[in-house]
Formats: structure tokens, sequence, C-alpha cells
């Protein structure tokens, strides 16, 4: 691999980064990833009725219940933010 197909690879890379918040980056925080990840889970499920009526069927909910839990899950998805050292 030569230097010009690295740095082709890595501008790729960043540019990812900085169009699509879930990709991440080298400052994100384990916590910041953990919710990333978590939101997209639950958008995926509201999004895809499918599964949403699988989650309703095996909670015993309405769909619309299931709706509404995934969307408020979305605001908090892993609590509060740990304490951050200002230093």
């Amino acid at each position: 691999m030569q230097a010009s197909d690295r740095f082709n690879i890595n501008s790729q890379l960043e540019h990812l980064q900085a169009k699509y918040v879930g990709t991440g980056h080298a400052d994100l925080t384990r916590f910041e990833w953990a919710v990333n990840i978590q939101r997209d889970s639950y958008a995926s499920y509201v999004g895809h009725y499918p599964m949403l009526a699988y989650f309703s069927i095996a909670e015993n909910e309405s769909i619309g219940r299931e709706r509404y839990e995934f969307m408020q899950k979305m605001l908090l998805p892993c609590g509060l933010p740990p304490e951050r050292d200002e230093d």
C-alpha cells in the first residue's frame, strides 16, 4: 500500500465520519458510541413495521404503545452521561 492510497482511505473515512454521526471519530467516548448504537436500533425498530409488530406481540402490548416506549427510550437510551473531569 502506497502513501497516497493510505491518505485517500483516511480522507474518505474522515468524510464519512463528518457526514454520518454514527460512524464515530477519534474523540468519541464509549458512552457516546453506545448512545448512537441504541438510538439507531430504536429508530430501526420504529421505522420497520414488521419488527415493531414482533416486539408488540412478544411483549403483549399494542403497536402504538411499543412505538411510544421506543421513542421514549431514545431520549436517554443509556441513562445519564457519566461525570466528566474538567481539567
